[in-house]
């Protein structure tokens, strides 16, 4: 049985995000799964990448506890709503600071390849939209899954990467809502 690590992305604590990290961890409880869910609002570290890459900042302590919860991990469940086709600042500066080179991935001297260090884990991406689906798909190409996707994960050898995606959130009703809660329960029991 794989360890799960449930990261949401969603810095407002009362957000459906949070309703639905809880319920795929629900469900991974449920089905004897060892899972962890951590909110990213409850961690203190500095977002910004300072340096870039240039110079890799010292991750403080709660940055330094999520790598080893990253590589002690088997699958990966990341939570967050889609603002402006993409990310909140949050999950980006989480990123940005934890999955750097040396952790995430090696770049290869006088080639242009890399080394994909977080190979063998699987992810799942569980995201809510205030945009209708097809919209999003049309009109924005799926722009901040596929940046989630192949540009974070897949780029890191998280693979397969497996998306969820609610919406519209602003206009469902409590009984869309508990279906969506009891599908990502589901998935959790599954340990999808």
């Amino acid at each position: 049985m794989k360890k799960i690590l449930i990261i949401n992305g969603h810095p407002d604590k009362e957000s459906f995000c949070f309703a639905l990290a809880e319920g795929y961890k629900k469900g991974a409880d449920s089905s004897g799964a060892d899972c962890k869910l951590v909110h990213l609002i409850d961690l203190d570290f500095n977002p910004i990448l300072t340096f870039g890459y240039r110079e890799i900042s010292e991750l403080e302590p709660d940055l330094v506890k999520m790598q080893q919860e990253i590589l002690a991990a088997g699958h990966l469940v990341l939570v967050y709503p889609n603002w402006w086709a993409t990310f909140p600042a949050l999950l980006k500066g989480f990123i940005d600071r934890v999955f750097v080179p040396g952790f995430a991935f090696k770049y290869r001297k006088n080639s242009p390849f890399w080394d994909k260090l977080l190979a063998g884990k699987t992810a799942r991406m569980i995201v809510t939209m205030d945009t209708p689906k097809w919209y999003y798909f049309l009109m924005n190409k799926n722009a901040g899954h596929n940046a989630m996707r192949i540009g974070v994960l897949e780029f890191c050898g998280i693979k397969p990467v497996k998306i969820i995606s609610f919406a519209p959130v602003k206009s469902s009703d409590g009984v869309k809502r508990r279906k969506w809660l009891a599908e990502v329960e589901e998935l959790g029991k599954e340990q999808k």
